[in-house]
């Protein structure tokens, strides 16, 4: 029974280191992980500094480790390359980039490629990284190749930051380098891909008194000097207070260059103001010129509205007008029809006499109100009725026989 309950409590420490390597190597990946963001964090702040007072090029330490520590990001849990053998060889990122990264319009993969001087996968994913700060990019690559999630699963095992969380962080804090101007040779000894990168985490790993902590050490240190010896003195902690005047000339000094980098920005701001109330009064006066003009056609249109009334409404009494003289007309074919032979002759003399008072009329009211009183009906039985032969005389007689006289 001992030795059954002795084999069960190492079944359960069996088990339970089993879980406990788990975890383990999780939080190894995680703090991995971690810390490869916050050191590329921290890099990208110091080339953000630099850059306002130095232009940075190769010889610059602090691209040199911002290249290393974006390096191995893009490396971190690459998978390799499996031969015909069955073998994995080991990869360079750049075959991640040169797949994932050929969306992007304008891209400079194909010309890394086409470089002479470059011949590894490892220095050409160095040329990239040149190349894609000069053009302020980089950012945009790699967010392109984080959105194609089939090709990255592809490349990366489980656990790596480009499949992880930390993934979104790097695309935006890359996003700020987007304002650094870089000047790079795509010649020289950085290119080469003999060697890997190695990151240098000494400038980040300095500690930096403040004046609070400097009081409190320098508390600390009188009270050790008089818990020690009873005879000791102020002067036995000269030191700290060497160490608390070069740190309040290095603290002036950084608040100095944080001064001037405000200021310039404060100008570069002002600058920005001026233009874009320049561009807001332009605006509001080529506003204010579009708005006149369609109050001005608006009234044009309103003119020309009305004018197009009154002449719809002339053209309509004209038509009236019309309409009524073909009345008068088939009227006086029909009482021409009931007349003799002899007064026929007269009856179209006069229906000519009609047509060309039409004929010859102007287009106005009053004319055609005249009109209308002469060609009447009426007037035209009055002048009928007083027609006689002792009285006028037939047109017919006096143009056939004009020697004649009437009886």
């Amino acid at each position: 029974m001992a030795s059954r309950s002795l084999g069960g409590l190492s079944g359960i420490r069996g088990g339970g280191g089993g879980g406990g390597k788990k975890s383990l190597s999780s939080r190894n990946a995680a703090v991995e992980r971690r810390n490869l963001i916050t050191v590329c964090r921290f890099s990208v702040k110091t080339l953000i500094d630099r850059s306002c007072f130095e232009t940075i090029d190769d010889s610059s330490p602090e691209f040199n480790n911002f290249a290393a520590i974006l390096e191995q990001i893009l490396s971190h849990r690459l998978k390799g390359q499996v031969t015909w053998f069955g073998y994995e060889s080991p990869r360079s990122f750049w075959d991640y980039i040169r797949v994932a990264c050929r969306k992007v319009s304008q891209n400079c993969i194909c010309s890394i490629e086409n470089m002479e001087n470059v011949s590894s996968s490892r220095a050409k994913g160095r040329a990239w990284i040149r190349v894609a700060l000069m053009e302020k990019h980089l950012s945009e690559y790699i967010s392109t190749a984080l959105r194609d999630f089939k090709t990255t699963r592809r490349f990366y095992e489980d656990g790596a930051i480009v499949l992880g969380e930390e993934a979104n962080m790097l695309a935006g804090m890359l996003l700020g380098l987007n304002a650094i101007d870089f000047s790079f040779c795509l010649k020289g000894e950085g290119l080469d891909g003999s060697f890997p990168a190695v990151i240098d985490y000494t400038p980040y790993l300095k500690y930096i008194q403040s004046s609070d902590s400097i009081s409190s050490d320098e508390e600390e240190l009188r009270t050790l000097g008089s818990s020690g010896s009873e005879s000791s003195t102020p002067e036995n902690v000269g030191p700290p207070f060497l160490m608390d005047e070069n740190s309040w000339f290095n603290k002036c000094k950084r608040v100095k260059q944080k001064y001037q980098l405000t200021l310039e920005q404060k100008g570069y701001l002002e600058e920005l103001l001026r233009l874009r109330e320049n561009q807001l009064s332009e605006s509001v006066s080529q506003n204010k010129i579009l708005l006149q003009r369609i109050e001005d056609s608006d009234l044009a249109h309103k003119l020309e509205k009305e004018q197009l009334e009154y002449i719809i409404v002339e053209l309509q009494d004209q038509l009236k007008s019309y309409q009524s003289l073909d009345q008068l007309s088939a009227e006086v074919s029909l009482s021409q029809t009931s007349l003799d032979p002899g007064q026929s002759q007269e009856g179209d003399g006069k229906q000519d006499t009609l047509n060309i008072m039409s004929e010859g009329k102007e287009d106005t009211p009053s004319l055609l109100g005249l009109c209308g009183s002469l060609t009447s009906v009426a007037s035209y039985k009055s002048l009928t009725s007083l027609k006689s032969n002792d009285y006028l005389a037939s047109p017919t007689t006096e143009m056939t026989s004009p020697g004649l006289t009437p009886s």
